[in-house]
């Protein structure tokens, strides 16, 4: 998710991720990046503007990981899937050898309320009785949080699937932005579990129209040349409670509406 002056963009990855909120405290770093990197960004389906280097390739949409290999198969084919016209997206690669657990560690260098937190994002997944199912590990772990740089410019990131079928295996939170500002632990639950729904798949519920829940001008994420497909019985207009919409304000709490269910049934 990307931080604004109200909101934060959760994107969620995800890398992102990150949590977007609307606070103008977190910039983005002021460093070019190459038209031939824009173009395999765009080939993907995301948006170009305000893209950053990051840590593990880099950080797009506020909170999405990119790595350098899904650049390098930019434009490989693959599909979207789509819940209504601002509901679930997901990205071509999913999460696969069903049932599944995946663990979840939470490193030693975030406070202890983080492993409240991820506590909490384990029992809201696995509470939907899908056929993947998430637990936390103290050594080792599928998915392991870890402090973002002090310097980080976001709130939280995380990627996506890879090309095995493996969920994304890093979500990087910026605790000192989360800890300075007191945000309670219900958000920091949510900015943790929207992420989780990057490192599984989803994009954002409002890829197609951010300003819906980060403000601000209207910025399309892309959709790609792949396509989209439409997941039947779900509304067709925004969906203002969802736990993968792009921004998210302080203390807010985004506990699974019935759209995401319906979602996370279909794919899970």
């Amino acid at each position: 998710m990307k931080l604004t002056s109200r909101l934060l963009t959760l994107g969620l990855m995800a890398g992102l991720l990150t949590s977007c909120a609307k606070d103008n405290t977190l910039n983005s770093p002021d460093e070019p990046i190459g038209d031939a990197t824009l173009a395999k960004i765009a080939a993907l389906g995301f948006g170009t503007s305000n893209v950053q280097k990051h840590e593990e390739g880099f950080l797009v949409e506020g909170d999405i990981v990119l790595t350098n290999d899904q650049l390098n198969n930019a434009g490989k084919g693959g599909s979207l899937l789509r819940v209504a016209n601002e509901e679930q997206y997901r990205t071509t690669n999913l999460v696969t050898g069903l049932p599944r657990n995946i663990t979840i560690r939470v490193a030693t260098t975030l406070p202890s309320r983080y492993v409240t937190a991820i506590n909490n994002v384990i029992s809201r997944y696995n509470a939907e009785g899908l056929r993947i199912t998430f637990s936390r590990v103290t050594s080792g772990g599928n998915i392991v949080i870890s402090k973002a740089p002090n310097s980080a410019s976001y709130l939280a990131s995380a990627g996506f699937p890879t090309s095995k079928g493996n969920p994304y295996n890093s979500v990087l939170v910026n605790s000192n932005y989360l800890e300075t500002n007191a945000w309670d632990i219900n958000s920091i639950t949510s900015v943790l579990a929207h992420e989780i729904g990057h490192c599984i798949g989803f994009r954002h519920t409002d890829y197609m129209s951010r300003q819906y829940s980060c403000g601000g001008s209207a910025v399309n994420e892309g959709a790609s040349t792949v396509g989209a497909i439409l997941i039947p019985g779900t509304p067709s207009g925004p969906d203002p409670n969802s736990w993968m919409l792009a921004c998210i304000g302080k203390n807010v709490n985004r506990p699974f509406n019935a759209n995401d269910k319906v979602a996370l049934a279909y794919l899970y």
